[in-house]
C-alpha cells in the first residue's frame, strides 16, 4: 500500500533549522523513544499515560466484526438520519468524514451538532424526523457539558416523538468505560454503548471507536480506511527522520515555530476542505500552552504573496489541482510550504495518524506537553461559576457595556477598556479601529463567534477577517463558539500572546430549555462566551466582546461598512 507523499520547499534559514532538528532527533533516537512511551522525550510529565492512540489503528482492525453488525443493524432498522451530540475530540473527525464522504447510498445521513447555541440545535432537531434517527452521544470523560445537555434534550424530544419504551433503542453512547455517561446510558436502555480507550485523549481518537463507530453507520469503507492508517502507522516506525513520514512533518512544524514561523495555514482541495477543522484543533490543544506553539489558521483564501508575512508556514493537502497555481505562486515567492499529496479520498485515514504523530513529535521539540490542555479546563471552571451564580440567583451576574451604538454593544475587561479609550474616539468605528490597530507584525487576529453556524454568518464573518489579512497583513482566525474552546481555545489563552481577540456574540432570535436544568441553552452559551472571555483577560490577551442585534444580517452590513471604512487606508 502507498503513501501519501510528503514534499516541501523552505526558504535556507528554516531549511537549516529543520536540518538541525532532524540531526538532534536521530541523536537522542527520537522515534524509539517515542514509540516506547518515553515521557522525558517531551517534559517528564505524564505524556506516557497518553500514548494509546499508537497503536489503535491494529487495535480496531479487530474491531471489525462488531463495528461491522453494527453498521447491519443501523441499515435493518431503517434508520435515515444518524444525530451525533460532542464536542471537539468527539465530533470533529465524524463532520470530517461527513463533508468529505458526503452521504452513502442506502446508509442514513449523519448530522453533526456541537454547539450550544439555541438557534441551531433547534435547526437541527428540525432537519431530522426523530422516529428515524438514530442519536450517537460521544463524551470520553462522560461530564462534558454540551454532550450532556445535548442528551438530556434529545432524549427528552425522542420520548416525545416515540414513547418512553423505545426511546433508547434511537440512541447510542461512545464513551470511556465507567464514565458517567456509560451508567447513562445502561439506565435509560441504548441501544449500544461503544467504549474508547483511557490512554487515548479526545483530539487523538479519531482512528479510534469515536471516529469509527459513525464512520460504520454512515456506510464508509472502515476496513479500507483503518488499513491505510495503519500503513501510515508501519511508516511511522522508520529510524530516519528523514525516511519517517510523520516524524518529518513534526520536525518541520516544531523547528518552524522555534523559529517564530508559527502560523501554520491550512490550504486544501475541495474535496477534503473540512479536515483542516480537525487539524486546527490537533494542533492548537496539543502545541498551544505555557507562552509557546502553533497558531494554525484554516480557511483563509489564498491571496497574493504580499499580505503574508514571515512567520507563516503553509501545509497543502492536495486530492486534485484545484489550488496548485496559487500554491505554486507562494513558493516562488519564497513562502515554506509543505505538500501531502493524497491518492484517493480514503488514504486520509492514513492523514490522521500521520498528523498525530507529528503533533507529538513538534510538541517534543518545541518543549511543552502535547497531551494536556490545562487552559481548556480554565475555561470551563469559569463557565461552571457561571451556570451555577444563575442556577442560585435566577439570574445571570450584570455586565455594563463600555459603548452602545445603533443596537451593537462592547463590552472589555478594566484593562482593555482602557487601552481602547486612551487611544481611540468613543464611537464604535473609534474603538473597532483602536482594537484592530493593536495589531503588530507576526500577531494574528481571531474572530470567535458565539452566533449561529451557519453559510451566512460564516460569509460575513470571513469577510471582516479578510479585511483585516488583506490590510494588516497578518494571519487571521475564525471559530464558532463554544466549539473553539474545545479546539483553538487552548493556544488562544496558552500559546504565545501574539493574538488580538474580537469575541462576537448576540441576542437569541429564541431559545430552549435545558431538560432537568433551572438553565436554558441561551443561558449556557452566553455563560460559555463570559467565561471565555474572562480567561482571554486573565492572560492578559488583547480582547473585546462586541454584542450584536437577533437581526444578524443588518449587524452585520453594519460591521461590513466600519471594517471597511476603518481599514481603507491601510497598505
Amino acid at each position: 500500500m502507498t503513501i501519501n507523499t510528503i514534499r516541501y520547499t523552505l526558504p535556507a534559514g528554516l531549511q537549516s533549522a529543520v536540518d538541525d532538528a532532524l540531526a538532534a532527533w536521530t541523536a537522542k533516537d527520537g522515534t524509539r523513544r517515542l514509540w516506547a512511551g518515553d515521557s522525558t522525550l517531551w517534559t517528564g510529565a505524564d505524556e506516557a499515560k497518553w500514548l494509546g492512540w499508537l497503536t489503535i489503528t491494529a487495535d480496531m482492525l479487530t474491531q471489525m466484526e462488531a463495528l461491522t453488525a453494527f453498521a447491519a443493524d443501523v441499515r435493518a432498522a431503517g434508520f435515515e438520519h444518524i444525530l451525533l451530540l460532542g464536542m471537539g475530540g468527539s465530533s470533529l473527525c465524524p463532520e470530517v468524514l461527513r463533508m468529505t464522504f458526503g452521504v452513502v447510498p442506502g446508509y442514513p445521513e449523519l448530522h453533526v451538532l456541537d454547539s450550544t447555541d439555541p438557534v441551531q440545535v433547534k435547526a437541527f432537531d428540525d432537519a431530522v424526523d426523530l422516529s428515524k434517527t438514530l442519536v450517537i452521544v460521544a463524551s470520553k470523560s462522560g461530564s462534558t457539558l454540551e454532550p450532556n445537555i445535548f442528551k438530556q434534550y434529545f432524549f427528552a424530544r425522542m420520548v416525545e416523538t416515540v414513547g418512553a419504551d423505545r426511546a433508547g433503542s434511537h440512541f447510542v453512547a461512545i464513551t470511556d468505560p465507567g464514565s458517567k455517561m456509560q451508567q447513562v446510558a445502561e439506565s435509560d436502555g441504548f441501544r449500544y454503548s461503544f467504549y474508547g480507550v483511557p490512554t487515548i485523549g479526545g483530539r487523538y481518537s479519531a482512528l479510534s471507536m469515536f471516529g469509527m463507530v459513525p464512520a460504520s453507520a454512515m456506510g464508509l469503507d472502515v476496513r479500507r480506511f483503518l488499513e491505510n492508517a495503519q500503513a501510515m502507522a508501519d511508516a511511522c516506525r522508520a529510524d530516519s527522520p528523514a525516511q519517517n513520514p510523520g516524524v518529518l512533518l513534526g520536525l518541520i512544524l516544531g523547528a518552524a515555530a522555534n523559529s517564530k514561523c508559527d502560523k501554520l495555514t491550512v490550504i486544501t482541495t475541495s474535496e477534503v476542505y473540512d479536515f483542516g477543522a480537525w487539524l486546527e484543533q490537533l494542533v492548537a490543544e496539543s502545541t498551544g500552552k505555557i507562552g509557546k506553539g502553533i497558531i494554525p489558521v484554516d480557511r483563509e483564501y489564498l491571496a497574493s504573496s504580499e499580505v503574508y508575512g514571515e512567520d507563516r508556514l503553509f501545509v497543502y493537502i492536495r486530492a486534485s489541482d484545484d489550488q496548485d497555481e496559487a500554491v505554486t505562486a507562494l513558493e516562488a515567492a519564497g513562502q515554506p510550504v509543505i505538500r501531502i499529496d493524497l491518492d484517493d479520498i480514503y488514504t486520509l485515514g492514513a492523514e490522521f495518524f500521520r498528523w498525530e504523530i507529528a503533533t507529538a513529535v513538534a510538541g517534543a521539540v518545541i518543549g511543552i506537553n502535547p497531551f494536556d490542555q490545562p487552559d481548556v479546563e480554565a475555561s470551563k471552571i469559569a463557565t461552571k461559576a457561571i451556570t451555577s451564580a444563575y442556577e442560585q440567583d435566577r439570574m445571570l451576574p450584570s455586565m455594563l457595556p463600555i459603548l452602545q451604538e445603533g443596537g451593537i454593544s462592547l463590552y472589555a475587561d478594566t484593562r482593555n477598556e482602557a487601552a481602547l479609550k486612551a487611544a481611540a474616539p468613543e464611537t464604535l468605528a473609534g474603538y473597532l479601529k483602536a482594537h484592530i490597530d493593536r495589531l503588530t507584525a507576526n500577531d494574528y487576529f481571531a474572530l470567535s463567534a458565539y452566533i449561529p453556524m451557519n453559510a451566512e454568518n460564516e460569509a460575513a464573518l470571513q469577510q471582516l477577517r479578510h479585511f483585516v489579512r488583506d490590510r494588516k497583513r497578518v494571519a487571521t482566525c475564525l471559530g464558532f463558539g463554544p466549539r473553539f474552546l474545545h479546539s483553538t481555545g487552548q493556544a488562544y489563552k496558552g500559546g504565545p500572546n501574539t493574538g488580538v481577540f474580537l469575541q462576537v456574540t448576540c441576542d437569541d432570535a429564541l431559545d430552549l430549555p435545558v431538560p432537568g436544568q433551572l438553565y436554558t441553552f441561551g443561558i449556557v452559551k452566553e455563560a460559555q462566551a463570559r467565561g471565555d472571555y474572562e480567561v482571554l483577560a486573565e492572560r492578559e490577551r488583547r480582547a473585546l466582546r462586541i454584542h450584536l442585534s437577533s437581526d444578524l444580517a443588518s449587524s452585520f452590513d453594519v460591521l461590513t461598512a466600519i471594517f471597511s471604512d476603518i481599514l481603507a487606508d491601510e497598505a
